[in-house]
């Protein structure tokens, strides 16, 4: 209930909020003001979340996120791909087409999980831990969509990952924190993207409430 809630945990989860969304760092007197805590508070909790190596201090001694993250991130993967699978499986076997979950891991677009059509003679394969820009490719260009804001529903690219392949994605929304795309990519010409973005859409929509 809200009234029990830890008042120093949140400000410590909310001093990384702060700090996530500012990449060029902040001072301690830029983070207290952004706070609006007094400094003193907001210096212990610096000091305990640098202990466990969450914030970091760069050589101008701006504060910014740890490498700490990135521990939790990886322990976040595996649920991500757990909860994703189902929801590709049905995608890869409706369209098919092979059906990937993309995450932003940091400006590059990391294939998380991927699922191959069963009943196709030949079809796209697409290698989980795949990285590439995300102004490249609809997978990336589908996560910059959603952060944008931007209500288009979905990116279809051609060859500019792969010559020859297309890839439709669309942005999962409404989870926060979570900046990703559900796909698909195909060398048929003939993809007919009345019938399969709205397919792609819809399973970025369900794997956004299977999270929810």
């Amino acid at each position: 209930m809200p009234g029990e809630i830890s008042q120093t945990l949140d400000r410590g989860l909310r001093v990384l909020d702060v700090l996530a969304a500012t990449p060029d760092g902040l001072t301690m007197t830029e983070l207290a003001a952004r706070m609006e805590v007094n400094r003193t508070i907001v210096h212990r909790l610096v000091a305990t979340l640098e202990g466990r190596a969450l914030v970091r201090r760069d050589a101008a001694g701006r504060l910014r996120v740890g490498l700490g993250v990135l521990r939790l991130g990886a322990a976040v993967q595996p649920v991500l791909r757990e909860l994703a699978v189902p929801v590709l499986r049905d995608l890869a076997e409706a369209v098919g087409c092979t059906a990937h979950l993309t995450v932003a891991d940091g400006e590059e677009a990391l294939a998380l999980a991927v699922v191959e059509p069963s009943w196709t003679d030949f079809h796209v394969s697409y290698r989980v831990g795949s990285r590439h820009q995300l102004g490249q490719g609809a997978a990336g260009k589908a996560i910059l969509l959603g952060r944008s804001g931007d209500p288009t529903p979905y990116v279809l690219t051609v060859g500019e990952l792969q010559s020859g392949a297309r890839g439709l994605a669309a942005p999962v929304r409404g989870v926060p924190g979570l900046e990703a795309s559900v796909g698909i990519v195909t060398v048929d010409p003939d993809i007919d993207t009345a019938i399969i973005g709205p397919l792609v859409e819809r399973a970025a929509a369900a794997l956004a409430e299977r999270m929810s």
